[in-house]
Parts: structure tokens; sequence; C-alpha cells
């Protein structure tokens, strides 16, 4: 079977790939099933926001019963003001450090709204090769993001540690409730992932 390949794909591309990718959002998150329709209408329209960029991973000749051929996606756009998530982590970093802190990292931000690798082909890099490939040549200064507040070393917050980022909000509540997300941040461009060290 051949390794899901990636590629990036603009705008309409992405646009008809929402069902399969909200496939593998379901698959990776386990929201409730009516919380659905509500991300698709939020990815819909963030394919619009300014600076849009998207990948997929796709596999060719998935086998019955395997995930299908979208096996993981991610997509950003530039942050900026009047965009929600954007002013809800800015004011929620100026309560935390200062106007100044939140300027920092929300002043001129590629915000990575969506990176997701189904269950079934986790484990194989996917989460990375698509974090990279994304952020690549960005000229933004800063790159944010949340992601699930599970625990400190889950596979994700290591994936994004490992590249630079840090935790700048922790056990965050976004309004209208849910689950507690870690708001993380680095700079562009992202810090080159250190190689294996070698048995002596």
């Amino acid at each position: 079977m051949r390794d899901p390949k990636l590629r990036e794909i603009d705008e309409r591309a992405f646009l008809r790939r929402l069902n399969p990718m909200l496939d593998v959002y379901a698959a990776a998150m386990e929201p409730p099933a009516e919380q659905l329709p509500g991300r698709h209408a939020i990815m819909e329209r963030h394919a619009a926001y300014p600076a849009f960029r998207a990948f997929v991973a796709e596999r060719r000749g998935a086998l019955p019963g395997l995930a299908g051929p979208v096996q993981g996606f991610a997509y950003g756009f530039h942050g900026t003001r009047g965009q929600w998530w954007h002013d809800v982590v800015y004011q929620a970093l100026c309560d935390v450090g200062g106007s100044d802190h939140a300027e920092m990292w929300l002043e001129d931000p590629f915000e990575v709204a969506e990176l997701h690798v189904h269950p079934d082909a986790q484990g194989r890099g996917l989460g990375r090769g698509l974090l990279t490939a994304l952020c690549d040549g960005r000229q933004e200064r800063t790159v944010v993001l949340s992601t699930l507040d599970l625990r400190p070393d889950s596979p994700a917050r290591r994936l994004y540690r490992s590249v630079g980022m840090a935790d700048l909000l922790t056990g965050f509540e976004f309004p209208g409730g849910g689950p507690r997300y870690a708001v993380m941040g680095g700079t562009l461009p992202l810090a080159p992932y250190p190689a294996p060290s070698s048995s002596p």
C-alpha cells in the first residue's frame, strides 16, 4: 500500500474536500456529532481568510475497511483583528501578560487553524510533515495555534515543542464551553527538528 503523499491545495480544492477532511477531524477529535455541521461552516469560512494555505495527505487506492484517501490535513491563514480566535486569544494574552505580550505574539501571526491525522495513519510522521510544509516560507513573524490540553507530554504538544513552540496559555476555555486548550506559539521559520542521537 502506498504511503500518503502531501500536496498543497487551493481554496477550491479545499472546499471540495471538506467532507472527507471532516471525517478525519471526527476520527481524530471524537467530537459530539451535533458539532460537525458547525465545524463544516467554520472551515468553509476560513477558506476565505487572508493568505489562506492548506495541505492534505492523500493516499490513492485505500483498501476496504481502512481510512479513505484523505489521511490528514492542515490549514492556516494570516491572523488579524476581527477574527474570533485571534480576538479571544489576544484578550487572554493581555490578561496574563499585558498588551505588549499580546502584540508580540499576535501582531503578525500565522494561525494554524487545524492539523489532524486519522488515527489509522498516526505515528508515521504525517503530522510533522503537514506542519512543516504548511509553515515553510511563510512571511509572518510568529506561528500560533491551540491544541487540546490533555497532558503536557501529549504527542501533539511534543510535536509543537520540537519545532520551537512554547505554551502561551494552558487550561484555557474558549467562550461557549467545551474542553480546555493550550495555546502555543513560536517564531518563524520553525526550528529544525533535532536529529535523533546516535548510540555510542
